[in-house]
């Protein structure tokens, strides 16, 4: 016994064994223990309860709800409302951080100030009091009564945002966004293939087809799907106390999106600004003694090399973004976050619930990083040491 102590190849595999032992040990203890629990307050564990009826309202849906839904919808509606806020957020914030990163690196003073001054006071007030910041003054805005809507139709009211609408169901948009996504899908790939880079010319002409074609297309799933005896198109009016018609977009939702959106362009602003800064001066110069302009210099050249710099930053920053789109319990929007808390508090399956929040939120942020990836990797310059 003492010989295979001795032997350090044995006695290092011992170690392992007994500290993964232990790992299994606590676990199993921390899941009897919580089982036991639950038996004692009269609690079952497992998902059944997301069949049953959840019986409270939500606020802002996508989706079909009522008090009479399951809880396995309640939280389908919430996911689907992080989504939809993180797909408003992220790309808001993207051009925001590529306007101020570019007036941070334009060599004019005005500029260059202006931009730092917004960097230096969005990036260092904390987010959740830039939302209570926005929300106020949402909410703030006059009755719907007493607004005139800016152009005959957008309103601005403390009630919420009235624009424009489509009368269509949400499965004729959701298959026009599938289009979309497809279409470019498509245009990507037809970039790079090899007789792409062959007959420039001909690959322009023929995505100018495609993007009528998805065009097109999109337009006849949207009419397809049309309500029954309505315009496709409707608009926000007045009536009586309130606006009828078009789309209102809560307080909640905008000052949600308003927050993320110039707080996450602040990070992006600085992050831009180091990928502009990366870039070989040898780069501008090339591109002057070949008589592009300045506009020119800027879109075909720093801005696609700075984004390939930069990109495994803005992957991280994204993730982060999306993260923080939980904030939205703070002014009562009810997120994937929220609808995971409420149901917990009525149902008392906390650990089902808190484990279908960590799964959900693992599953969103691995698909964008995963997905953002592929898009750095297909970006990447081939033969150079750095990834621009």
């Amino acid at each position: 016994m003492s010989a295979i102590l001795k032997n350090r190849r044995i006695r290092d595999k011992l170690v392992q064994m007994l500290f993964v032992g232990g790992l299994v040990l606590l676990v199993l203890l921390m899941v009897l223990t919580a089982r036991s629990n639950l038996a004692a307050q009269g609690l079952t564990s497992g998902f059944g309860f997301l069949e049953r009826t959840t019986g409270w309202r939500i606020s802002f849906s996508l989706i079909d709800y009522s008090t009479s839904s399951t809880y396995a919808r309640a939280i389908l509606v919430g996911l689907l409302n992080s989504l939809f806020l993180g797909a408003l957020s992220l790309p808001i914030a993207t051009v925001i951080g590529i306007a101020v990163g570019v007036m941070r690196t334009s060599g004019n003073g005005m500029a260059e100030l202006i931009g730092a001054i917004y960097v230096e006071i969005f990036r260092n007030v904390p987010l959740i009091l830039q939302l209570f910041f926005w929300y106020a003054i949402l909410l703030a805005l006059p009755s719907p009564r007493n607004v005139e809507p800016i152009l005959g139709f957008v309103a601005l009211t403390g009630r919420g945002i009235y624009i424009p609408g489509l009368n269509v169901s949400g499965g004729s948009v959701l298959v026009a966004v599938m289009i979309l996504l497809a279409g470019v899908a498509v245009s990507l790939w037809a970039g790079k293939t090899r007789w792409a880079r062959a007959d420039r010319a001909r690959v322009r002409f023929e995505k100018r087809i495609l993007w009528a074609i998805v065009a097109a297309l999109g337009v006849v799933t949207l009419w397809l799907g049309r309500i029954p005896d309505t315009p496709l198109l409707t608009l926000p009016e007045a009536r009586g106390l309130n606006f009828d018609g078009g789309i209102r977009v809560s307080p909640e939702l905008m000052a949600c999106v308003i927050a993320i959106s110039i707080y996450g362009g602040a990070y992006i602003a600085e992050i831009i600004r180091s990928g502009f800064n990366a870039v070989p001066k040898g780069m501008k110069e090339a591109g002057h003694a070949l008589g592009l302009s300045g506009l020119q210099i800027f879109s075909r050249i720093r801005l696609p090399l700075a984004i390939r710099i930069v990109m495994p930053t803005l992957i991280n920053q994204y993730v982060w973004l999306f993260k923080a789109t939980t904030i939205g319990i703070a002014i009562s929007f009810t997120d994937f976050f929220m609808v995971i808390s409420t149901s917990i508090n009525q149902s008392g399956q906390t650990l089902e619930l808190i484990g279908i929040l960590m799964g959900g939120f693992l599953i969103i942020n691995y698909t964008l990083a995963w997905v953002l990836n592929r898009v750095n990797d297909a970006i990447a310059l081939r033969g150079t040491q750095l990834r621009m």
